[in-house]
């Protein structure tokens, strides 16, 4: 780690403490009582959001298509509140009160009484439009109406319902009874008092609340979708994935792009047909290669999943590189550095100039508390006032990568996003 940056956890401090407030909204927002939640979803998403509000008191009602996957959730949570009562983090009694505030069910009907209903179902625009018809029909009126979507369009989800002031997203992180950041995604009909409550929710389920308005990816999958690119764009011209990593590692963060995907599975969202590669992810998949899980992805797995480079993945890389027309050449770290980063500053540039982000300091929380994003910077927007707005830009030029007009404008007048 490094020296943490002048003022980084005052600036942290203050984030959080601002956060929650929101321009528009008048301090007098009447706020809807939440005495009942359901959650559509026990998979790992359902069961970690659920969690949250059993452990705040609050009863949850969750719904699942088929008892199997009804029990293996119910299972997890349980198991999860007993590892937590070994560790010593609370107490039998508070684990197994917690427990018995749940209601399993396999009938929507059963949400008719809640006042807050949070879909964690598959990621896809046309599951969750059923989903949420099928919701305004029987969830009674005035009630809280959320999707968990990490990317998908909130507003076209509201669309689906009678009541599109009932709308928002509520994107929590994985795993959702841990990680503390939560985006919360305002509509362009929300209604004032279910986002000023859904608010207030999060400080009682001790997340750190973050406003989003509505964009493929919101703040942070929006952000990380530059630096992925970045990643993709660095391994075909030469850079050796591990040191894209390394990279990564050397500056604070937890793991590395590759290290990630191979973590959460390279076949995720794959096709499943080894004869079709347009990608390095869909040429690795094709050779079994499917990451932590098969013992190798990216990088190849002991049996502790210590994690050593591959002398296959390497010829891979290159085959395919070669096959695109990319001559590979050596890139240095300074480069893989600046190419992985400086994107993701001028992104936030752009979510600010767009009003997606209310301001600078909320887009620092949702990197510190989603993203692994290093705490000694104080976050990435307050990292770049540090780095210098002249040379992130002047770095994006050399590097021919889009410089937003706000980081253009302020690298000129010598201004920060913190001011």
């Amino acid at each position: 780690m490094s020296e943490p940056l002048p003022g980084a956890q005052a600036h942290i401090e203050a984030a959080l403490k601002l956060c929650s407030t929101i321009d528009d909204l008048p301090a007098d927002t009447p706020l809807i009582p939440i005495a009942k939640v359901g959650v559509i979803g026990a998979g790992t998403m359902g069961g970690g959001i659920t969690m949250n509000f059993l452990s705040a008191g609050i009863p949850v009602t969750i719904v699942e298509q088929e008892q199997a996957a009804l029990d293996r959730g119910v299972g997890v949570m349980g198991k999860n509140y007993e590892a937590s009562v070994k560790r010593g983090r609370i107490e039998a009694a508070d684990a197994e009160a917690a427990m018995a505030r749940l209601t399993p069910s396999l009938s929507f009907d059963d949400l008719a009484d809640c006042d807050l209903v949070i879909e964690a179902v598959y990621e896809s625009m046309e599951v969750k439009k059923d989903v949420f018809g099928r919701l305004d029909r029987i969830v009674k009126p005035g009630a809280i109406l959320a999707s968990n979507t990490s990317y998908l369009d909130v507003d076209e989800i509201a669309a689906a319902t009678k009541r599109p002031e009932a709308v928002l997203g509520m994107h929590f992180f994985s795993p959702a009874n841990i990680m503390k950041l939560l985006e919360v995604v305002r509509g362009a009909k929300t209604g004032a008092s279910q986002l000023a409550t859904v608010m207030q929710l999060a400080g009682m389920i001790r997340k750190v609340p973050v406003v989003s308005g509505v964009c493929h990816g919101f703040i942070g999958n929006r952000m990380l979708s530059k630096r992925q690119e970045q990643a993709n764009a660095l391994l075909m011209e030469g850079a050796a994935y591990y040191d894209i990593d390394q990279v990564l590692l050397d500056f604070g963060f937890p793991m590395g792009p590759f290290q990630m995907g191979d973590l959460a599975g390279l076949d995720i969202g794959w096709h499943r047909d080894p004869s079709k590669v347009t990608t390095i992810r869909e040429a690795l998949c094709a050779k079994g290669r499917w990451g932590q899980k098969t013992g190798k992805g990216f990088y190849d797995y002991d049996a502790e999943r210590k994690r050593t480079p591959s002398d296959e993945v390497k010829a891979i890389i290159a085959e395919f590189a070669a096959k695109s027309g990319v001559t590979q050449r050596v890139v240095d770290k300074q480069e893989i550095f600046e190419r992985l980063l400086y994107p993701m500053v001028s992104e936030g540039a752009l979510i600010l100039e767009e009003g997606i982000a209310q301001r600078a300091s909320d887009i620092d929380l949702v990197w510190l508390n989603g993203y692994g994003w290093p705490a000694w910077t104080g976050g990435i927007m307050y990292w770049a006032d540090h780095e210098g707005l002249g040379k992130i830009a002047d770095g994006l030029k050399r590097h021919n990568l889009p410089v937003a007009p706000l980081l253009a404008k302020l690298a000129g007048e010598g201004g920060k996003f913190s001011a």
